[in-house]
C-alpha cells in the first residue's frame, strides 16, 4: 500500500516518517521547504518527491501540516486523488471547522494521539523519557471515520497505529467527540489548569520557598492526588484536604466553567485555532 506523506519534513512529519520506515508501507514524502527536506534526509534518510508523483497510485494521504494550512493544502490536492483514497488528518480542528473540501468519493479519517499516560508501567529508560509518544512509550489513540465506507475505518486505524506506535489502546470516537477532547478537555481545561499550577508554584517561590523544594512538593502531590482523583488507586483524601478543596474550588473556578464544553464554546475555540 502506497502512502503519500505531506509535510514530511516538519516536526510531526519526521516523527511519522520514522515510524512509517519501520512498516511495509511504500511511502512517498512531500516537503516544500529546503530545511524540512534536509531534516527528513538526516533523520530518516528519505528523499522527497513532487506532489504529483507522491499522489500517483497512493491509497492514502497523510496531512502532517499545521491546522491553519489543512484546508488550503487539501483543496490543492483534492482533485488529483483517485476515488476511494483515504485522507488522514491528524487533528479534529480543521475537520470540525468545515475546512475540508467536499468530495463524496474519498474518505476522511481523523486520528490523534493521547500521548503516554502519567500512570504507566514503563521500565525502559527511553520509554520513561518519551513524554510525547511515538518513540518508545506506549500511548493510546483516538480515531474517527468522518466520511467514507465502514471498511476504511480498519485501514485508517492500522495506519494510525503505525504512525503513533507503540500503542496502548485504540479508541473510536466521532469528530465532534474528538473536538471535545481537544481543544476542550486537553487544552482549554488541562493545559490552562497546569499553567495555573505553574503560576502557583512561582508565587510560593516568590514568597520565599526554595524553587526545588516547592517543585518537589508540587509534583509529588500531583502524583498521589492524581492517583486518587483519577481512580488509579483505591484511596480517599483526608478531611483537611477535602475542606481545602471545598474552600478552593469556588475561589479558583467560576461556577459556570463547565460551559467551555458547550458547542458554541468549542466552535469558537476551534475558529481561533484554525
Amino acid at each position: 500500500m502506497k502512502i503519500a506523506l505531506i509535510g514530511a519534513g516538519g516536526k510531526m512529519g519526521v516523527r511519522l516518517s520514522l515510524n512509517l520506515a519501520k512498516s511495509d508501507y511504500e511511502v512517498a514524502h512531500v516537503e516544500v521547504s529546503d530545511a524540512g527536506q534536509a531534516r527528513l534526509k538526516e533523520a530518516v534518510g528519505a528523499d522527497c518527491v513532487p506532489m504529483a508523483q507522491a499522489l500517483d497510485g497512493s491509497s492514502a494521504v497523510i496531512l502532517a501540516v499545521p491546522d491553519t494550512l489543512i484546508g488550503k493544502v487539501c483543496a490543492g490536492l483534492i482533485d488529483d486523488l483517485d476515488p476511494g483514497t483515504i485522507v488522514v488528518i491528524l487533528d479534529a480542528a480543521a475537520p470540525a471547522a468545515g475546512h475540508l473540501p467536499e468530495r463524496a468519493d474519498i474518505t476522511y479519517f481523523v486520528t490523534h494521539p493521547c500521548h503516554p499516560p502519567i500512570f504507566n508501567d514503563e521500565t525502559d529508560p527511553d520509554a520513561r523519557k518519551d513524554y510525547f509518544g511515538g518513540i518508545a512509550a506506549r500511548q493510546s489513540i483516538v480515531s474517527a471515520l468522518m466520511q467514507g465506507p465502514e471498511e476504511h475505518y480498519e485501514v485508517g486505524e492500522t495506519i494510525a497505529k503505525t504512525i503513533y506506535q507503540p500503542i496502548l489502546r485504540s479508541h473510536r470516537v466521532t469528530v465532534e467527540q474528538m473536538a471535545l477532547l481537544e481543544p476542550g478537555l486537553s487544552e482549554t481545561v488541562c493545559a490552562t489548569l497546569l499553567v495555573a499550577m505553574k503560576d502557583a508554584l512561582d508565587e510560593v517561590v516568590r514568597r520565599g520557598i526554595d524553587k526545588t523544594a516547592a517543585r518537589d512538593f508540587l509534583l509529588g502531590h500531583m502524583t498521589i492526588l492524581g492517583a486518587v482523583i483519577m481512580e488509579e488507586i483505591d484511596g480517599v483524601f483526608s478531611d483537611a484536604c477535602n475542606k481545602a478543596i471545598t474552600n478552593g474550588y469556588p475561589r479558583i473556578l467560576k461556577d459556570d466553567w463547565l460551559k467551555v464544553f458547550e458547542p458554541d464554546e468549542i466552535e469558537e475555540s476551534i475558529r481561533r485555532i484554525t
